[in-house]
């Protein structure tokens, strides 16, 4: 599954593009942190023109991944351990809500989704390139968002949820393991099929604890 990068065929505007791409580019730390932005390289080389990406970097900067300075340039953000407690204090509220809707929403096209991506995780093993686990953890986690069916709601997580990944990818090489983190989104994706809203409510803050204890247990 991975990040999803059919971005160029989605119909989206030139600047949303810009936006997606950099960003993931960014959380997975394919951008290292402290490195600068520099628009026309960026320009050359994902295609996008400099007013695209002048408006994808601002939205960027919102989201803490970018700083820019006057005179210095933009340049993507330091990775802040310290703000592991901050990032899972809200998500211990918020992940559980998500889920919760999730679990009441019963529109089919969003059911079909959740299905398929529940038979991929249970097809995933412990051989997998841990990049490819990583990516396949943020897609669950914002299809989830998604089917929430609220807005607000979906772009607060996917923002906390991007933070929380960049402090993941940087110790990634410190986890001794991470399939079982990975694999907790089985029982979580059945509770929302099964409408157990309660029961995915709980999985998904439990999910969020054992995600900070497994990074605080290596720094």
């Amino acid at each position: 599954m991975g990040i999803q990068t059919e971005i160029a065929s989605s119909g989206l505007s030139l600047a949303e593009q810009a936006y997606r791409t950099l960003r993931d580019r960014l959380i997975m730390l394919d951008i290292a942190p402290g490195d600068p932005l520099n628009e026309g390289q960026l320009a050359a080389e994902l295609g996008f023109g400099r007013t695209p990406l002048r408006e994808a970097l601002k939205r960027l900067e919102t989201d803490h991944l970018v700083v820019s300075y006057p005179r210095r340039g933009t340049f993507a953000t330091i990775v802040d351990i310290t703000e592991l407690a901050a990032i899972s204090e809200v998500r211990q509220l918020l992940e559980p809500l998500a889920a919760r809707k999730a679990a009441l929403n019963t529109h089919p096209a969003v059911r079909a989704e959740l299905e398929e991506v529940a038979q991929g995780l249970e097809a995933l093993d412990a051989g997998r390139d841990r990049r490819e686990l990583m990516e396949y953890d943020v897609e669950v986690h914002r299809l989830i968002y998604r089917a929430a069916g609220n807005r607000h709601l979906e772009e607060s997580l996917v923002r906390l949820d991007n933070l929380a990944t960049r402090i993941w990818c940087l110790v990634l090489d410190r986890l001794p393991a991470i399939t079982e983190h990975i694999a907790e989104h089985v029982g979580l994706l059945q509770a929302i099929l099964d409408g157990d809203a309660e029961g995915a409510a709980k999985l998904a803050a439990e999910h969020v604890r054992h995600f900070e204890r497994a990074v605080r247990a290596v720094l």
